[in-house]
């Protein structure tokens, strides 16, 4: 499938107030944006795959990407979704690995690729920089070991409260005391989110609704109730 591409400077990007890249010097700004590329995917589009070499950074533009791992039998595991302003792949770069899991697109993506070469020289001259590099990797890793976590000891009902709360806090619009996810996220796609079967969100989905907790809007899902969602997740409710 023929990818497009287009353009525009990252120092006119509305994203830019989002990204690691907030704070550097025009002229490395400049250096970055003279050696990217950025290209349009269409959903369903992998980006990288689990077991290749980085070569680059892609730093998103607009839309939506999960980044997922399958489990031994198979089964996809979404271990989180990336929107834009965010890095992909930037923890198997700088550690010279493969890549530990794959990005595929989920809605229409804008994506820059930024080659190793020139990411790393300008890493290399900036610790202020290098300093909010690591710290997001180290982040990042908070999240693998807390989603980790969260399978272990957390019932499918808990998870999946906790993720549409998440879902909401990410790409929420407010509403009239409610709050639309506005993301079109399949069920099987949010079962790989929770760790579960497509049937078990199905149900559990049809269950918070007869609650009240939450509504549908074709495939996106509205919070009616953040606070009794929360108690279902087993969050503290202030």
């Amino acid at each position: 499938m023929s990818r497009a591409q287009f353009t525009i400077a990252c120092t006119l990007c509305e994203h830019l107030k989002d990204s690691l890249f907030q704070g550097l010097e025009y002229e490395d700004l400049n250096r970055i944006n003279s050696h990217k590329t950025c290209i349009q995917y269409k959903k369903g589009q992998t980006i990288f795959y689990e077991g290749t070499r980085p070569t680059g950074l892609y730093c998103m533009n607009g839309g939506t990407v999960k980044v997922h791992k399958n489990n031994v039998q198979g089964k996809e595991y979404i271990i989180y979704m990336a929107k834009p302003g965010d890095f992909l792949g930037y923890r198997a770069l700088l550690s010279e690995e493969f890549y530990a899991a794959s990005a595929t697109v989920l809605e229409d993506a804008k994506i820059c690729f930024i080659p190793k070469e020139h990411f790393f020289e300008v890493l290399s001259k900036n610790p202020a920089f290098m300093k909010k590099v690591v710290k997001a990797v180290c982040h990042e890793m908070g999240v693998m070991e807390e989603r980790m976590a969260e399978l272990a000891h957390k019932s499918v009902r808990e998870r999946l409260a906790a993720n549409l709360l998440m879902l909401k806090e990410t790409y929420g619009m407010e509403g009239d005391q409610s709050d639309l996810i506005d993301l079109a996220l399949s069920r099987e796609d949010l079962a790989s989110i929770v760790g579960t079967a497509t049937e078990t969100v199905i149900r559990l989905l049809s269950e918070f609704k007869s609650d009240g907790l939450i509504s549908f809007e074709g495939k996106k899902i509205r919070v009616m109730d953040a606070k009794k969602l929360a108690r279902q997740a087993d969050l503290i409710v202030a």
